[in-house]
C-alpha cells in the first residue's frame, strides 16, 4: 500500500507541477515530454502496486523485523522528494540569490564555485562541456552566421541564452550592434564603485545547471535590485576594473520599466 501511495503521489506531483506551469522552474521546457513521460509511468506502477497490495492483503506477514527496518528506509528514501516539494516552499531566483551565492566573474574557466559549494554559471551561458571541442566550434560559428549581419540584435525568451553565449564568445563581432532585452536588475559594489548589470536566470538542462546571463549597463540612470526593465543600446567593450578585464557593454539610449514575466526564466535550445 505504501509503494502505491508513493508512487501515485508522483503522478499527483508531475500533473500539478505541469497544471500549475511550475515545472519549468525545474528544468527545461523543452524536456517537458520526460515529465509526461515519467507521470504516465508513475501510474501505471501505481495501479501495479495496488493490484499487487489487494492480492497480498490477506496473506500473513513473515517478515522479519531487520526486513521491515530496511523496507521502511527504502520507502523513506523513495519518498524524500515528495516530502521536500510539499514541505519546502520554492523561491523564484532573484538578486538577492546572487548575492549569496557568491557574485564573481570566473570567465576564464567559464564557471565558478559559489559560497555554498555548489556550481553556478555567470555572465555567460556555457555549452561546451556538452559538445567536443570541434562540435562546439562549429555549431557557435553556424549560429553566428544568423547574427553577424544584422545591426540590430532583438534578444527575447526565445534566443537569450544563445545571443549572451555569442556575445562573449565573440565580442569583436557585436561591438557597435544595437541591442534590446529584458531582465531584472543587479547593482554591485565593488572596490568603491558601483555596476550595475541587467541578468536573467537561465536553465539549460535543469536547475542544478543553471545561472545568471546578462550583460554590464552603461546607464545614467539607477534602478534597484530586482527591477525589471527593458533596454535597447549599443553593444561595447568596457574595461571592468575589478577583474581587469573588458566586458561586453550596453551603452544605454533607452530604458523603462516593465512588469515582471509569468515566466522569469530563459531556456537553452539546441
Amino acid at each position: 500500500m505504501i509503494r502505491f501511495l508513493i508512487l501515485s503521489g508522483y503522478f499527483e506531483l508531475m500533473m500539478y507541477l505541469m497544471a500549475t506551469g511550475k515545472l519549468n522552474q525545474y528544468i527545461n521546457v523543452h524536456y517537458s515530454y520526460l515529465a509526461i513521460l515519467s507521470m504516465i509511468l508513475s501510474f501505471i506502477l501505481s495501479l501495479v502496486q495496488l493490484i499487487n497490495w489487494v492480492k497480498s492483503n490477506n496473506k500473513p506477514d513473515k517478515e522479519s523485523f531487520k526486513a521491515k527496518y530496511k523496507k521502511a528506509f527504502s520507502y523513506l528514501l523513495l519518498a524524500t522528494p515528495l516530502l521536500i516539494c510539499l514541505f519546502i516552499p520554492y523561491k523564484s531566483l532573484d538578486a538577492s540569490v546572487v548575492d549569496s551565492k557568491g557574485f564573481t566573474f570566473p570567465l576564464d574557466k567559464e564557471s565558478g564555485t559559489s559560497d555554498d559549494g555548489t556550481s553556478i554559471q555567470y555572465l555567460q551561458p556555457n555549452t561546451s562541456s556538452y559538445f567536443t571541442k570541434s562540435d562546439y566550434d562549429e555549431l557557435m560559428k553556424k549560429t553566428l552566421a544568423k547574427y553577424k549581419d544584422s545591426d540590430e540584435i532583438k534578444i527575447d525568451e526565445k534566443n537569450y541564452m544563445e545571443a549572451m553565449e555569442l556575445i562573449y564568445n565573440f565580442p569583436s563581432e557585436f561591438i557597435g550592434k544595437k541591442v534590446s532585452f529584458t531582465g531584472f536588475i543587479y547593482n554591485n559594489s565593488l572596490d568603491g564603485q558601483k555596476y550595475q548589470f541587467l541578468f536573467r536566470f537561465g536553465i539549460i538542462h535543469c536547475i542544478a545547471d543553471s545561472g545568471v546571463f546578462g550583460l554590464m549597463l552603461d546607464e545614467k540612470e539607477e534602478y534597484e535590485n530586482n527591477t525589471w526593465v527593458h533596454v535597447e543600446g549599443t553593444i561595447e567593450s568596457k574595461y571592468f576594473a575589478p577583474y581587469k578585464r573588458n566586458l561586453p557593454t550596453v551603452l544605454v539610449n533607452k530604458s523603462e520599466k516593465v512588469n515582471k514575466p509569468s515566466n522569469p526564466y530563459v531556456y537553452r535550445t539546441f
